[in-house]
């Protein structure tokens, strides 16, 4: 695995997302893919599974999603037959909010404990439990700036390889593609843990 030409990669197969998935899974290694099942998220999610169409999809469910969002979540599974495993926070919603009332804002020290409580733990304990070796992710250069520095293909400190097909995919190519393959798509979404569309959450940061 140490001997991946990661500019060679990158620079072939950076912008062919359904070549770069190919490539990925040919390396024969465990995979995941994960979402959050955003706006757009269906495509990812049909592009990794119309190639292995039993990946594991990993989605960390904060309990701050919107209702839009947890059908969505439903009529996706359904469509695409995915193999989803979700993970939970230790703690429910309900129990959080009894004890420490409602979402910290971005401003209160207690907001990074919040983040790592409803996602980044979840997370942690995926990759523990799941071993993957390669790791499908829909994030887009557009997002954020640290985003827009990143490379389709990376390699984690820990050995880790990051695969961002849809990198470099412009909202209209997104569109286009849910559009082509009759995908449903969510626009009522929200993440607790962002607070601001261009901030970084802290899950790409931390892995």
């Amino acid at each position: 695995m140490s001997q991946i030409d990661l500019a060679r990669i990158n620079t072939e197969l950076g912008r062919n997302a359904p070549a770069l998935v190919d490539w990925a899974l040919g390396l024969h290694q465990p995979a995941i893919l994960t979402t959050n099942f955003r706006p757009f998220e269906a495509v990812i999610l049909h592009l990794v599974t119309q190639a292995k169409p039993d990946v594991p999809v990993v989605w960390m469910d904060n309990g701050y999603n919107t209702e839009a969002t947890y059908r969505f979540v439903d009529e996706v599974t359904e469509r695409l037959k995915l193999n989803l495993h979700v993970y939970l926070p230790r703690r429910s919603r309900a129990h959080r909010e009894a004890v420490e009332g409602a979402t910290p804002t971005l401003d209160d020290p207690r907001h990074q404990a919040f983040t790592e409580e409803v996602k980044l733990e979840p997370f942690t304990r995926a990759l523990r439990e799941m071993a993957p070796k390669v790791w499908f992710t829909a994030l887009r250069a557009t997002d954020t700036a640290v985003r827009a520095q990143m490379e389709p293909v990376s390699l984690n400190p820990d050995g880790l390889i990051k695969v961002a097909p849809l990198l470099h995919w412009s909202s209209k190519e997104l569109h286009d593609y849910c559009k082509a393959h009759d995908l449903p798509n969510n626009f009522d979404y929200v993440d607790p843990t962002k607070g601001e569309d261009n901030r970084e959450c802290g899950l790409h940061l931390s892995h």
